[in-house]
């Protein structure tokens, strides 16, 4: 047996932490860790293991010999165990063999803490460490602008593997590539962040992420940790915010990941009611067990102080939320207060904000939560679950519902489309339209357009200036703003080619623009999450199909009035109510011909008369152009 040099990096306060569930720096201390030891370079592994009666390091370096390397295990009863292999380097590939006390089990895993994996299909971990130099500090130090709830919010969904090919080559774009690519493009088309689909290591290609192995690895499928690095360094660079797709509600079963890790549920609840995703064949953390907590809780962290993250979209919050997600009577146990709601994840969730907020208060955390469960972006100290926002998946469906009616029946589904905001701000709500919505038959977003193409394009146009001009932070899977015609396939790339034609050119030059007055336009996001951002003008003009608000930000000077016309009719001598006398100018049409609208405009200023109307003191004579949201200006 070769020598394993007995060495912790963990002092008693350390251990301490880890057994109460608080220690939220874990990556520091467990995985391999290259370092000294009296004047001899070598990698310190260190692993949790209670159920172990042995653990071996196996890799290259030693033949995959179980027995050669054994760790130590600790004396304090924590469970973990650990030592120092003289000579093991950079690049060093390994695997823990673990030798359970149940039922003599003997299993491979990899490293639970690992910072680099090997490339799938291939499973073990690699020793790494980066020394990478972070040239963003303009960006870290101002950061809290471009994060803040009152800055403008307009999120690009990426999967990294599908965005766009190496055609060539055929094989994904590397992060360096995309480091130009992707940047560029983002920088371009002017939103102000990017989220990315998970990145963190995972086994198999159809899962888009979602089933992940390695938790501090990015994925090999696209290039090393520090180009990952590169690439969110580039994005900042550019004043491009980047946040991550997180899944802390279940692992895969894969042999070499956390399931069973020790011959024992050591990361998954136990009790299969409570442990075991029957819709998605995973498993769920046990969110009671205070070491799985300092697991995650240390992940989170991991993500924004290595890779400086500016925040997390954290999935399937639902699914963590309620004992009886997606399970029929008797298949779930109520808690002990007789109720459907996991207490052990509702706590596990609050501490992670706290934490988040506490470490990092310039950046945001984002529930995909689908239910009506209260107080998802309110602040813990006030009895919510302490996210930064919430994704407002009812408006996404009750918009998506009403789109795709003939203009000819939406007057009999008006309140699909203002029902929105009898809720708007119970939560501070981001309007997603995701990946989610344009697969597995679902329909691309222009797809489920109706009319011929001018009115497929035209109302695509409309859907998203009223998505834009709706309260909230917006959210947009990538090829929507081109108008991708096919479903999204994983497995390709995105339909580039289509902008070779003129109506995907134009939809593409139309979201430029609407990002670039949203974010010029202070109206539309300074009081985003606050009902005084928001007036209704009428909202049941449904013989018309007509609605009209106006956005407020916290001057009234930039106060915009917001018209959408939602069939093919132009409506001359609309009348809307106003607050106030002076004049309205149009500063945003959805109809322009450049975005290849049919160019009905209001050309002049128009002027604002003192005539009661919408139970307003005053009102203005418009005209509306088809199937199309008009934005005018107040004038004095």
């Amino acid at each position: 047996m070769a020598h394993v040099t007995p060495h912790s990096l963990f002092t008693e306060f350390d251990i301490n932490l880890f057994k109460a569930g608080k220690h939220y720096r874990l990556y520091e201390k467990f995985g391999a860790h290259l370092v000294t030891v009296d004047g001899v370079k070598g990698t310190y592994f260190a692993v949790w293991a209670p159920s172990a009666k042995s653990v071996s390091v196996i890799g290259d370096f030693n033949y995959w010999l179980e027995g050669e390397h054994q760790l130590n295990v600790r004396w304090d009863s924590s469970g973990i165990w650990e030592g120092f292999i003289p000579k093991v380097e950079k690049g060093a590939i390994y695997k823990y063999k673990i030798h359970s006390h149940h039922n003599n089990i003997k299993t491979e895993k990899a490293d639970p803490y690992a910072r680099r994996s090997e490339h799938p299909p291939k499973t073990a971990s690699i020793v790494w460490d980066d020394t990478y130099k972070w040239k963003d500090a303009k960006w870290m130090k101002k950061r809290k602008e471009h994060n803040a709830l009152d800055a403008p919010y307009s999120v690009y969904e990426v999967h990294l593997g599908s965005w766009k090919k190496h055609v060539e080559e055929n094989r994904f774009l590397s992060y360096h590539e995309l480091a130009d690519d992707l940047v560029n493009y983002i920088k371009d088309m002017n939103f102000t962040h990017v989220e990315l689909m998970p990145v963190m290591e995972f086994p198999y290609d159809p899962s888009w992420g979602y089933q992940v192995t390695g938790y501090f690895a990015p994925s090999s499928r696209f290039g090393y940790p520090e180009e990952f690095k590169y690439l969110i360094d580039k994005l900042h660079q550019n004043d491009i915010g980047i946040i991550l797709d997180w899944v802390p509600s279940h692992f895969p079963e894969d042999a070499h990941g956390l399931g069973f890790f020790d011959g024992s549920h050591l990361y998954e609840h136990p009790d299969p009611r409570k442990g075991y995703h029957q819709d998605w064949k995973s498993l769920i953390f046990n969110y009671g067990r205070n070491e799985v907590k300092s697991f995650l809780i240390s992940n989170a962290i991991f993500w924004m102080d290595q890779y400086h993250a500016d925040g997390l979209r954290v999935d399937a919050v639902a699914s963590m939320l309620f004992l009886d997600y997606s399970r029929e009577d008797g298949q779930w146990e109520p808690n002990m207060f007789g109720g459907r709601e996991n207490l052990e994840a509702i706590s596990f969730l609050r501490e992670l904000n706290v934490e988040i907020y506490q470490s990092f208060p310039d950046v945001q955390t984002i529930a995909e939560e689908s239910t009506a469960f209260s107080g998802v972006s309110r602040p813990v100290f006030l009895g919510g679950l302490g996210f930064g926002m919430k994704w407002m998946m009812g408006w996404m469906h009750d918009t998506l519902e009403y789109f795709k009616k003939d203009p000819i029946y939406r007057q009999y589904h008006q309140n699909d489309i203002t029902f929105s905001l009898a809720y708007a701000f119970t939560e501070n709500f981001m309007l997603p339209l995701s990946h989610d919505e344009v697969v597995y038959g679902k329909n691309s977003i222009l797809g489920r357009m109706p009319g011929d193409e001018w009115q497929r394009f035209a109302n695509l146009r409309l859907l998203y200036g009223y998505m834009f001009t709706h309260p909230g932070a917006k959210l947009l899977f990538m090829g929507g703003e081109f108008g991708q015609y096919n479903e999204w396939d994983f497995k390709g790339s995105l339909d580039w080619n289509l902008l070779e034609f003129e109506p995907h050119h134009n939809l593409q030059t139309f979201f430029k623009a609407l990002n670039t007055f949203y974010k010029e336009t202070p109206a539309l996001f300074e009081k985003q999450f606050s009902h005084e951002g928001f007036e209704w003008i009428n909202y049941d003009d449904h013989e018309n199909c007509v609605i009209s608000y106006i956005r407020k930000g916290q001057d009234p000077e930039n106060d915009v009035v917001v018209v959408c016309n939602l069939t093919p009719s132009i409506r001359e001598d609309y009348g809307i109510g106003l607050p106030r006398k002076g004049k309205l100018k149009e500063v945003f049409n959805s109809d322009d011909k450049n975005y290849g609208g049919s160019a009905v405009h209001n050309k002049r200023a128009i002027t604002i008369k003192k005539q009661p109307w919408n139970g307003k003191d005053y009102s203005a004579k418009i005209t509306l152009p088809p199937l199309a949201v008009t934005i005018f200006k107040f004038l004095p």
